[in-house]
């Protein structure tokens, strides 16, 4: 927690980067855009106890900066997977910002180019059967070698930009078990992909589909200092806004 506050408080000194990938832009909806700039990283906090605050903070920033941007202006939902964690441990949370609640908190598998229990190395690399940081908008669905999936458009370029041409979905998989997990001492991993439970999959992806957000986290320094949505102006005036809203400091 204290080296996330302090790669936040860096982030906000250092010079903008690369603009996000270019992605097709929604049709204008402020109303989502005024419900998302509402709505504060606290406020999600409040329905996510067992999530760390900072990482919600990134990635509501995040959404917002790539809304300011013009993509997905429309979105009332945003995924946050914190790899940071345990694969034996709830790091995947699904916020509905419209109805203000927390519509999943759930187990998520990520590559096996990324390590074991904790993954630790990231990729953007065809081949490397390893999982992407930043953030993605969510495309259409289709069924596939690994049943029903949502396509995820990778907005970050050098990061995670090459998602769609890997296949990098989200999809159920039998691995996804805690019981099984438990006596591995890991969940099975997938080839790059957030992989769900079975029994979830299908509404966790209806529920993100055709537009949203879906954000992965790992306290990697290289994403974190080089990632134009992490310092883009507008989140972190937002962010400002949103806290003067919410009354805290």
């Amino acid at each position: 927690m204290y080296k996330l506050t302090i790669a936040l408080l860096l982030l906000l000194e250092l010079p903008l980067a690369t603009s996000p990938a270019s992605a097709t832009v929604s049709p204008a909806g402020g109303g989502a855009t005024m419900l998302a700039a509402a709505t504060t990283p606290a406020s999600l906090a409040q329905l996510a106890p067992a999530a760390d605050p900072a990482v919600i903070e990134l990635a509501l920033g995040a959404m917002r900066c790539a809304q300011a941007e013009g993509t997905a202006v429309d979105a009332t939902r945003l995924a946050v997977i914190d790899y940071s964690r345990s694969s034996l441990q709830p790091r995947l949370w699904v916020f509905d910002l419209a109805a203000r609640t927390l519509a999943y908190e759930e187990l998520v598998a990520h590559g096996q180019g990324s390590g074991g229990d904790v993954p630790d190395r990231f990729s953007n690399d065809d081949g490397s059967h390893a999982s992407s940081l930043g953030l993605f908008v969510t495309r259409d669905t289709y069924s596939g070698h690994n049943g029903y999936s949502l396509r995820m458009q990778g907005l970050e370029p050098g990061i995670n930009d090459a998602a769609m041409a890997r296949a990098i979905v989200m999809h159920g998989a039998a691995y996804v078990n805690a019981d099984a997990g438990r006596q591995m001492g890991r969940l099975g991993r997938s080839w790059g992909c957030p992989a769900l439970r079975q029994a979830v999959a299908k509404p966790v992806i209806d529920t993100l589909k055709d537009g949203q957000f879906v954000f992965s986290y790992y306290p990697d320094q290289h994403w974190l200092t080089r990632s134009a949505l992490l310092k883009c102006p507008a989140a972190h005036v937002a962010q400002r806004v949103g806290a003067r809203r919410d009354g805290s400091a």
